[in-house]
């Protein structure tokens, strides 16, 4: 019963070894190849820092933002048209993450404080950005040849004396670090909790969270160490995912993004300034779409007009496949995380296999109304007992 009860607290994780082990199977291992093993996370970067964003929004309330693919869009065409005038990549990064500030800060506005429904403004949004962003590049590519640029997103790690050889011994090692810092984290936190007489949570189970998620990052860095080492992309996603889960999980103002969607008329009656928190979900929102932008501009190399299409998509079916609610309120950045990764399992392990676009797209589709079910149902047998 116990195994049971652990399963399905722990569902989302149980379903994406599953479909990992799937589809390593019907790969014929090749989903276990250190490249495959470094790209899952490489080419969905730009869904797990979107994800983190767009996780802010639905916890006010079920709310999206579909403006984030144009916003891509605009970003990067900004950026490849100033790059290829001959303005520094130094110069133009800051600026397109302003111009993303901006453009979040304006939707931002108009939901909290002009109280625009959030569909429709980010709807307006998706057209206009997109449109401008098409104007800019004047319906051409633009090729990036700015070799700074790369470096700062798409490169490798490479540590004189470690990483010469075939096995990049940087990755283990940092692999092995963060592994430590894991289980040092883990019992400090037990150990703050017990001298403040909080209930603390059963040693049995926490030591195994511990034992799998460091042979996971075990598992993973000994992977990347066989291909080219760690990548500085990376190292931007552990820097956004953590950053967003301490907001989330061990911040004030996180509290308060969970309350508005928890219900929003009583977070006002407590004092919380919701306006402010909209306007704060929006924003960031923006700055993470333009963030992405610079990174995908770097991965690809180029940027046309259709850059961004579908971006929404995938970070919205990434928070809610990773269990957040679709009426607000409920959601973490762990679950997103996994949500995000489990459709890079799939996109990947369809594409080795040689499934038509046209499938993938049904079996994506698929797999999001199935999380989105579960949660609905979820809440009404919450709810009828």
């Amino acid at each position: 019963m116990e195994i049971k009860t652990m399963i399905r607290n722990n569902s989302l994780t149980v379903s994406f070894f599953v479909l990992f082990g799937l589809f390593a199977f019907l790969t014929g291992g090749r989903l276990l190849a250190p490249q495959n093993m470094s790209n899952l996370v490489l080419q969905n970067s730009y869904v797990l820092i979107m994800a983190c964003g767009m996780l802010l929004c639905i916890l006010t309330g079920g709310n999206v933002d579909l403006s984030v693919g144009a916003v891509v869009c605009l970003t990067a065409a900004v950026a490849a048209t100033l790059m290829e005038k001959g303005l520094s990549c130094f110069t133009v990064i800051p600026l397109c993450l302003l111009l993303s500030v901006v453009v979040g800060a304006w939707q931002g506005f108009l939901i909290g404080y002009m109280r625009i429904p959030s569909f429709i403004c980010t709807l307006a949004g998706m057209f206009m950005f997109r449109g401008f962003g098409r104007e800019i590049l004047n319906s051409q590519t633009i090729i990036i040849n700015d070799r700074s640029f790369f470096d700062i997103f798409t490169t490798y790690i490479s540590v004189p004396g470690l990483d010469s050889g075939t096995v990049k011994w940087s990755a283990v090692i940092v692999g092995i670090i963060i592994s430590v810092l894991v289980a040092v984290c883990t019992f400090y936190t037990r150990s703050r909790s017990r001298k403040k007489g909080y209930e603390l949570s059963d040693l049995k189970k926490d030591v195994a969270k511990i034992a799998v998620v460091d042979a996971l990052i075990l598992a993973y860095s000994w992977k990347i160490a066989h291909f080219r080492g760690i990548s500085v992309m990376l190292i931007w996603v552990v820097i956004i995912v953590g950053f967003y889960w301490y907001l989330t999980s061990k911040s004030l103002t996180g509290r308060y993004f969970y309350a508005v969607g928890g219900n929003v008329k009583a977070a006002e009656l407590s004092g919380i300034n919701t306006r402010w928190i909209y306007f704060l979900a929006y924003t960031s929102m923006a700055l993470l779409s333009g963030l992405s932008a610079l990174i995908v501009t770097a991965r690809v190399g180029s940027v046309n007009g259709d850059m961004g299409n579908s971006f929404e998509m995938d970070a919205i079916g990434a928070c809610f496949i990773g269990g957040a609610s679709a009426s607000g309120g409920s959601g973490t950045i762990p679950g997103v995380v996994i949500g995000g990764l489990l459709l890079g399992v799939i996109n990947q392990g369809m594409s080795i296999i040689g499934l038509g676009n046209n499938w993938q797209f049904v079996v994506k589709g698929v797999i999001l109304l199935s999380a989105v079910a579960f949660d609905v149902l979820s809440e009404k047998r919450l709810s009828n007992n």
